[in-house]
């Protein structure tokens, strides 16, 4: 299977990469930013240089990547944890904006898998992630609720409170999502489950 991940370069998307080749898939991953483009060569990936905001560019890149598949593991998060607080912004952004044009460059394209979150955010499952949900089972894609993730490059070096999953494991079950059938999935250290969309 040919695969556009965009997020490439991101804490998930430098474990997925060579998991994905390793089965068998060529892998086209996006990154905007030029140091990454190497990174993602060395780990067997045809890189592509794309800001998501940028949607004629985009829409030129995964036209040009003609994949079977699409893989959305765009964030923007702080690197240290105590900034995400004032990062919710920009991350809500890339989840609505971000996704709209990721998504509308997709049109068309097999099957398409979109990162979401299994927790709640103050209490609430905000607007963007609302959006974000909405959008991708609108247009036939699955929609991945990863628990919080911990391990190395994560927020949480020891397991924080569940919801959660090992960067790793949420690695690996993003490869085997790529064979479910489009609806809603929370993904823990429990495993893949289907849950209710609403």
């Amino acid at each position: 299977m040919r695969i556009f991940l965009a997020g490439g370069s991101g804490v998930i998307g430098v474990r997925l990469v060579p998991l994905l080749v390793a089965a068998g898939h060529e892998v086209v991953a996006m990154t905007r930013s030029p140091a990454k483009l190497d990174v993602l060569r060395g780990l067997g990936a045809e890189p592509v240089l794309c800001d998501v905001y940028d949607a004629d560019a985009l829409g030129a890149a995964v036209t040009a990547a003609q994949p079977d598949a699409v893989i959305h593991q765009l964030t923007d998060l702080p690197d240290d944890v105590r900034q995400i607080a004032a990062g919710r912004e920009a991350n809500a952004r890339i989840r609505e904006q971000g996704t709209d044009n990721l998504l509308a460059a997709a049109v068309g394209v097999e099957r398409l898998l979109v990162q979401s979150i299994a927790w709640l955010i103050d209490g609430v499952r905000t607007s963007s992630v609302v959006h974000l949900e909405r959008l991708t089972r609108g247009s036939g894609g699955t929609v991945l609720r990863y628990g919080q993730w911990y391990g190395p490059g994560t927020y949480h070096a020891a397991p924080p409170e569940p919801p959660r999953i090992h960067v790793d494991i949420a690695a690996r079950a993003t490869v085997d999502a790529l064979e479910l059938s489009p609806a809603t999935y929370e993904v823990t250290d429990d495993g893949t489950v289907e849950v209710d969309d609403a």
